[in-house]
């Protein structure tokens, strides 16, 4: 059986990683703003499933999602180790950025990946979504699979988050005061 010669993205640099599970994931270390431990999160009714609901962190309602969640991932009990990475994403308007909570189950390090190090995205038919997916690298023996954090959410989703953190602060502000 023939291979073809994986492409490399150009999309090497530093990236934070962190685990789901047995496995190794990645995001671009200049959109982590803050990294730490569970803060106790305010459940907001008639939310997706994946979204755990909003923080207060030094006075900015910020919205947080559970990663194992959105990825169709079974439940786990929250640990010693489980954190909140806080990361800036880009909104529905050019220029917007917002910062949304993700829970992850661990935070591994900071990884500096060279673009050869990076293959393209697997292909699996046309039923699986891989537009969250910057590539998948490989790191000392291991895959990590790099996330495209703008793609990462839907449309519907990042209107639900806004909205959900509008609601939790009283008032509905503008998209651009939610930015980092």
């Amino acid at each position: 059986m023939t291979r073809e010669p994986q492409q490399s993205t150009g999309r090497g640099g530093k990236y934070l990683s962190f685990r789901l599970g047995k496995e190794e994931y990645g995001v671009e270390i200049l959109r982590v703003r803050e990294i730490i431990g569970l803060l106790e999160i305010t459940e907001l009714p008639r939310t997706p499933e994946h979204v755990k609901g909003v923080v207060n962190l030094r006075g900015r309602i910020i919205p947080v999602i559970d990663l194992r969640s959105l990825f169709g991932m079974p439940h786990q009990d929250y640990t010693a180790v489980t954190c909140i990475v806080f990361i800036e994403v880009a909104g529905q308007g050019e220029g917007e950025r917002f910062q949304i909570g993700t829970i992850v189950d661990s935070v591994s390090e900071v990884i500096t990946i060279a673009s050869e190090q990076i293959g393209a995205v697997p292909h699996f038919g046309c039923d699986v979504d891989t537009q969250f997916m910057l590539g998948v690298a490989r790191v000392k023996d291991k895959v990590c699979v790099l996330l495209n954090i703008d793609t990462l959410l839907t449309t519907n989703d990042l209107a639900s988050l806004r909205q959900a953190a509008a609601s939790a602060g009283g008032h509905a502000p503008p998209a651009a005061s939610l930015a980092a």
